[in-house]
């Protein structure tokens, strides 16, 4: 299985680029570098906090996280990513791994 994180990149502003990109470059040099990829997209319209992430896959669960901060939270997203790789189907049960990321939850779709 592989994942796609999302980031809803307006909001962020033009500072956002370089926090994306250095977002990018730590996936790129993680174990899981493989089978994530990171893509922006334009505003979903559904956030009430920017950032908004949303992590899914094709077989997989889907998630939404608003209210990111994509420099702060950069080592909780990574491990988000590899707790969900790691999970049957993307579904998350014990988010305990994911950090300060599991309280930033505002959507989870099963597959």
């Amino acid at each position: 299985m592989n994942v796609v994180l999302q980031i809803c990149a307006p909001c962020l502003g033009s500072s956002g680029n370089a926090d994306i990109e250095n977002l990018i470059k730590a996936l790129s040099t993680s174990d899981i570098a493989k089978r994530a990829t990171i893509t922006t997209t334009h505003c979903g319209e559904t956030c009430a906090a920017p950032a908004q992430l949303w992590l899914q896959s094709e077989d997989g669960a889907s998630y939404i996280f608003e209210g990111i901060d994509l420099t702060a939270d950069r080592d909780d997203i990574l491990a988000t990513l590899r707790t969900y790789l790691a999970s049957p189907n993307g579904w998350i049960e014990d988010a305990r791994p994911c950090g300060r990321l599991r309280f930033c939850l505002t959507a989870r779709v099963p597959a």
